[in-house]
C-alpha cells in the first residue's frame, strides 16, 4: 500500500509558518528491474526525531542514499527546508547544506585521540594553505568540549579512538557529525552490536540531540525504538506502510503481517 500524500502545507501559526525540514515526494528508484523505492512520500518536521523501521529490502538504505545524493531517484523530488531540491545536488553540496549521515559501522581515525577526531571534524576551510595555518581557537575548544560532554566522552578525550568500545566509537562518530552543526542527522542502526547499557545510553543521547537538531534514525531493535519515544514510519516494498507511535504501528495488522510476525 502506498501512503503517499500531497505536499504538506507549511506548518506553524499564521505569520510563523515553516516548511518540513525534509520531504520526499513520490520518490522511486529501481535497480535492474527491482523497485527499491516505490513513489515513497513522507515528511519530517523541524526539530523532530523520527524512527524508520521495516523488513530487509524495504528501502531504508536506498532512502538514505537518495537523501544524501549517493543515489539519484528515477522519479520524485526530495525537498530540504521546504524549497531546496536535493535531487539536483551532489553528495558534497548536500553535506554542506547541513545534512549529516552516520553509517552503521563507525568510521573514526583510530590512531588519533577522541579530541583530535573532533578537531579534524570541525567545519572550517580545509584547503592545504588553510590547514597548514590552522590554529585551534577558544571557540573551537568550547565547541569540542560541548560535544564531549553531550556524548559522555569527556573523560576519554585523550584516549586513542581505537581503544574505545564499540558503543563509544558510535558516540564519537555522532559527535563528529554534531560538531559540524548539521540541521538534519541521518543515523543508520546506531544500536547494532551494542551492550544493553550502551543501547540505553545511545537512545538517551539521540533524545538529547533532538532538542536542537532534526534526526532520522533507521533501526531494527524495537526496544531501542521504544526508548527513542518518537514517531515511527514503517517502510515496506519501498513505500510507507504505516506511521504513528510504536504502540500504534505494532498493532497494525499490515505491519504485523509483513514485519513483526504473529
Amino acid at each position: 500500500m502506498n501512503a503517499a500524500a500531497a505536499r504538506p502545507p507549511a506548518i506553524g501559526a499564521p505569520g510563523e509558518a515553516r516548511q518540513p525540514i525534509l520531504y520526499l515526494d513520490g520518490v522511486s528508484v529501481s535497480f535492474d528491474g527491482f523497485k527499491a523505492l516505490d513513489e515513497l512520500s513522507f515528511y519530517v518536521d523541524p526539530g523532530e526525531l523520527r524512527a524508520i523501521i521495516g523488513p530487509n529490502g524495504a528501502g531504508k538504505t536506498t532512502m538514505m542514499d537518495v537523501i544524501t545524493g549517493k543515489t539519484r531517484p528515477d522519479t520524485g523530488k526530495v525537498f530540504f527546508k521546504g524549497s531546496v531540491d536535493l535531487t539536483k545536488l551532489d553528495e558534497a553540496e548536500i553535506a554542506n547544506l547541513g545534512i549529516g549521515r552516520k553509517f552503521q559501522k563507525p568510521t573514526v581515525f583510530e590512531s588519533h585521540t577522541v579530541f583530535e577526531n573532533l578537531e579534524l571534524a570541525l567545519k572550517c576551510d580545509r584547503t592545504v594553505r588553510a590547514s597548514l595555518l590552522f590554529r585551534l581557537c577558544g571557540e573551537h575548544r568550547d565547541k569540542i568540549d560541548g560535544v564531549l560532554e553531550t556524548t559522555a566522552l569527556t573523560h576519554l578525550c585523550d584516549a586513542p579512538a581505537g581503544s574505545l568500545s564499540h558503543g563509544q566509537k558510535q558516540w564519537l562518530e555522532i559527535g563528529m557529525l554534531l560538531i559540524q552543526d548539521p540541521d538534519l542527522l541521518l543515523v543508520d542502526e546506531p544500536a547494532a552490536g551494542m551492550t544493553d547499557a550502551e543501547t540505553a545510553q545511545t537512545a538517551a543521547l539521540l533524545r538529547e540531540i533532538s532538542k536542537t537538531h532534526s534526526l532520522v534514525v533507521v533501526e531494527h531493535d524495537m526496544e531501542f525504538v521504544r526508548a527513542l519515544e518518537s514517531k515511527v514510519t514503517v517502510l515496506h516494498e519501498g513505500s510507507v506502510l504505516a506511521e504513528g507511535s510504536l504502540e500504534a504501528v505494532q498493532q497494525d495488522e499490515r505491519v504485523i503481517e509483513v514485519y513483526l510476525g504473529r
